[in-house]
């Protein structure tokens, strides 16, 4: 399996509580905060989610 780094680069104030709860659920929560999963296919969709608050990078 792939794995990505996913870097949380915006702020959850002002966001939908479903984005601020799938922020959470990623690990993240503070700006320029890194986690690294494996890409499964929730994985994939709770970026597509949040993409606009995220960077993401393949390891």
């Amino acid at each position: 399996m792939q794995k990505v780094k996913i870097t949380q680069v915006r702020s959850t104030i002002k966001r939908p509580k479903n984005q601020v709860l799938t922020i959470e659920a990623l690990g993240l929560g503070k700006i320029n905060r890194s986690v690294e999963h494996q890409l499964t296919p929730s994985i994939e969709g709770m970026i597509r989610k949040v993409s606009h608050l995220v960077k993401v990078e393949e390891i």
